[in-house]
């Protein structure tokens, strides 16, 4: 009879939780909503029925021919869930949970796991049950241990079933996945990420997109001196953090003639400040077309001349912006790490013809003083370059995941 009632019950179905959301008091059905929304858009092109907001946990419907291992690849990059776990619904009746539909869900479930040990863990949406949570406990882990001979075990189990009483059914699941948690892709507005083709922007980007922000995306390319290999490489790594929040914009400036001009007006030392403070005007311009309202960068506190505290006070001097540093208090081996995560480190170590690698000069200045810099930029014609930079711009349009029609 067991084995019989297993076969019933082969919906696939996903229960995602989330953490912050649920303090938001007032506005956390905009949050809920704005998760949702980027929940079916990252599975958008698997066929799911239903993505359904719970109030505390949300729970999606795939149909019976969905691919598990992509929908889980999908849903670990969904920022704002927490976990989300993968099994199957039983509905209640007269309110209560089939235990014995139960048991052969969570045995079904168990098929395909190696373990010696397990524990039952069970919560209640719903406090009116008559069943309490450590009954349903007792009952399921009884029926697991006929069916399969293994040992419960409270403290130390190789693996863990967890089950949800909902208001209408329940839900039986063998695993938890770890989300990246955060706030949902968009609540936070716009924001213009500077990347480089490092290892650093892209981590920089993805903090602030983990933290509910859109970002856009602008690239300084060496052309016409140097080949557009940086371009790619920012292009793939664009590629992986769309994954994260579905669509961008990727601004490519042709900047090798704007440095050559700096080049021939300034002194060597300050060459680096200076291209980073044009950077900042033209990514701003950039910003203010595309309704951002903050700047982001890579910078980590003294890991580059241009990242020096008199450096960077005197290269956001060129902003009216904020300029976000989501990095600064991180150490590279940490950036490193958070890269490889992410899956941006074996594109961002790739060779490329970086325009930052242009006209370096052998000993930059590292404690720049602004009256000099601003000397020296009486000289340059700011705007002209501004505009011719924002002229040649080029702007690309990339989504994921891509569209099948």
């Amino acid at each position: 009879m067991l084995h019989e009632r297993q076969s019933r019950y082969v919906m696939k179905y996903v229960i995602a939780h989330y953490h912050e959301l649920a303090l938001k008091g007032h506005n956390r059905d905009y949050f809920e909503q704005s998760l949702v929304t980027n929940i079916r858009t990252a599975l958008r092109d698997l066929g799911v029925r239903q993505v359904q907001n719970l109030h505390s946990r949300i729970r999606i419907e795939l149909p019976p021919e969905t691919d598990v291992e992509v929908v889980r690849d999908r849903l670990v990059r969904v920022c704002g869930i927490a976990n989300f776990s993968l099994g199957r619904v039983i509905p209640l009746q007269l309110g209560n949970p089939d235990l014995e539909a139960l048991s052969a869900a969570a045995v079904a479930e168990l098929q395909a796991k190696s373990f010696q040990t397990f524990r039952v863990t069970a919560k209640r949406a719903d406090k009116r049950l008559a069943l309490t949570s450590m009954d349903i406990e007792k009952t399921i882990g009884a029926a697991i241990c006929v069916q399969t001979g293994k040992k419960v075990s409270l403290k130390q189990p190789d693996l863990t079933v967890y089950i949800e009483l909902l208001t209408k059914d329940a839900f039986c699941s063998a695993e938890k996945v770890e989300g990246p948690g955060g706030m949902p892709t968009g609540v936070s507005g716009k924001v213009a990420c500077l990347i480089s083709g490092g290892i650093d922007s892209p981590v920089a980007a993805y903090r602030l997109i983990k933290r509910g922000c859109q970002a856009s995306f602008i690239h300084f390319s060496g052309r016409p001196l140097v080949s557009r290999a940086s371009e790619d490489k920012v292009r793939d790594l664009v590629r992986t953090l769309i994954q994260y929040q579905y669509h961008a914009h990727l601004h490519v400036i042709p900047f090798g003639e704007i440095q050559r001009e700096i080049v021939l007006t300034a002194p060597a030392p300050f060459r680096i400040v200076l291209y980073r403070r044009m950077m900042i005007r033209i990514t701003e311009e950039l910003a203010r077309r595309e309704n951002c309202w903050a700047l982001v960068t890579g910078d980590s506190l003294g890991q580059v001349a241009s990242q020096t505290p008199q450096n960077i006070c005197v290269i956001e001097d060129a902003a009216e912006l904020p300029i976000l540093r989501p990095l600064i208090g991180m150490d590279k081996r940490e950036i490193i790490d958070e890269a490889r995560r992410l899956g941006t480190y074996e594109t961002s170590i790739e060779p490329d013809q970086d325009c930052c690698k242009l006209f370096v000069p052998p000993h930059p200045s590292t404690k720049t003083r602004l009256d000099d810099v601003l000397r020296i930029e009486r000289m340059l014609d700011i705007s002209t370059l501004v505009k011719r930079g924002l002229e040649q711009a080029e702007l690309t349009e990339l989504s994921f995941p891509r569209s099948t029609t």
